[in-house]
């Protein structure tokens, strides 16, 4: 029975238009940006060939001051985003698309936060070592048969792997 109104946790192979998805979406938010923007990088599962994931893009922005994002907030919900603050990590600016069908998250970190070196560096090393890719791309799958209507189980069967990775990628 699939409760109502709850998201669905379904993994997906990976699939090449996420790239293109991500350059889009990407170009709006520069623009969104322009006057704080520094970097915007492609970052989760979605960046990571041979990595099965939920089809949802996940943008990381740079931007000057953390602090000047809430008044773009109007902006960012305009291209369909909801603005959530911090969302359970200081520091850090948090938007997500498409409601229970989520489709672009993005989040926003000020130049020299560590969670900026920390997501570049768990999304290379998994494209750069690719058996241990597809351990991960097992334990998505494996959790999301387990726990399709939990999104926080299964976020925290995932846990200790990326942590571990986190350690392997030197963080």
């Amino acid at each position: 029975m699939s409760p109502k109104n709850k998201r669905i946790v379904e993994v997906l192979p990976h699939d090449s238009i996420w790239k293109q998805e991500f350059k889009e979406e990407a170009n709006k938010i520069k623009e969104i940006f322009e006057g704080i923007f520094i970097e915007i990088h492609h970052i989760g599962s979605t960046a990571i060939p041979l990595v099965k994931t939920k089809p949802i893009i996940d943008i990381m922005v740079e931007v000057k001051d953390i602090n000047k994002v809430d008044s773009y907030n109007k902006q960012m919900e305009k291209l369909g985003y909801e603005a959530l603050g911090e969302y359970g990590i200081p520091k850090r600016r948090f938007f997500q698309k498409g409601g229970n069908d989520r489709t672009h998250h993005v989040h926003i970190f000020e130049n020299g936060n560590p969670q900026i070196k920390r997501h570049i560096d768990f999304r290379d090393y998994l494209i750069s070592h690719p058996k241990i890719a597809g351990k991960y791309s097992h334990l998505k799958e494996k959790l999301a048969k387990k726990y399709r209507y939990d999104i926080d189980k299964y976020q925290e069967g995932k846990d200790g792997f990326i942590k571990k990775i986190d350690k392997l990628a030197g963080n």
